[in-house]
């Protein structure tokens, strides 16, 4: 077994992430940019750097699945919830079910759960849930907590601002249990195969599935149109795309916003 081999191993059998479901070149880069934060010159070398320092791992693990996020990113997908998605669905529905899949550091199912607040107050006796996910339970804690800085809050306005979050003394914002009380936060593996509810309703997946490799991709949509309602929605990210094998499972709704519905 070669060096990058053995460190793959290692990452798999201590951090649960399965390195085979990502694209060879992404794990090289992560490693090779936490190889040059720590001295390592070689595979072997930063193997040896893990298993001597275990506070690395944590460093490791945050390098491999990215946490780039921030409210209402790519505002015209969250538009087009707003106005016709979302309404939709409260017409149809009493209870409106969606799965903020990869969701990090909870910037996106806030969002979402913004937007919802607002319509279901016109939408008496409809209710909602977001089940938001990610495998990294540090960045889920911090979802959780619900705390923000001003830097985080460039993208709001002040209403949203003044309805949605309370100021702390430090100068950070807290989201308000309004919002809270939409939103269960749970941990969960996308590689698994197995999907954190059934009979949903939405699916958000956005700009996660760019570093897994195509079998992966398919497998996950796969489990996607078995975990939705008929006609259910899925929402890729707009760098995202379906394999040409999966056109019999789901059907374009808004191809620019990267919008599907599940086909029966």
């Amino acid at each position: 077994m070669d060096s990058f081999q053995a460190l793959k191993k290692f990452i798999e059998q201590t951090l649960g992430i399965q390195c085979s479901n990502y694209k060879e070149d992404y794990i090289k880069r992560r490693l090779l940019s936490r190889m040059r934060s720590t001295g390592s010159a070689t595979y072997e070398d930063y193997l040896g750097y893990l298993k001597a320092n275990p506070p690395e791992l944590e460093s490791l693990r945050n390098a491999l699945t990215i946490n780039v996020t921030e409210f209402f990113r790519d505002n015209d997908v969250y538009e087009f919830m707003r106005k016709d998605i979302l309404p939709a669905l409260l017409k149809q529905r009493k209870r409106v079910r969606i799965w903020c899949a990869g969701c990090s550091t909870g910037e996106e199912p806030y969002s979402i759960a913004m937007i919802l607040s607002e319509l279901l107050a016109h939408n008496p006796g409809i209710s909602a849930q977001i089940i938001a996910t990610d495998i990294d339970k540090v960045v889920l804690a911090k979802a959780q907590e619900g705390i923000y800085s001003s830097k985080a809050m460039v993208k709001l306005s002040e209403t949203q601002i003044r309805r949605h979050f309370t100021k702390l003394p430090d100068g950070n914002f807290q989201v308000k249990s309004h919002l809270k009380e939409l939103i269960r936060f749970r941990p969960h593996d996308l590689m698994s195969g197995v999907p954190v509810s059934q009979w949903l309703d939405l699916i958000t997946c956005r700009n996660v599935t760019i570093y897994f490799n195509e079998k992966q991709k398919d497998e996950l949509a796969r489990m996607f149109h078995g975990a939705l309602v008929s006609k259910g929605f899925y929402i890729m990210g707009k760098t995202e795309y379906l394999g040409r094998t999966l056109e019999n499972l789901f059907e374009s709704y808004n191809s620019l916003q990267k919008i599907f519905i599940k086909k029966d």
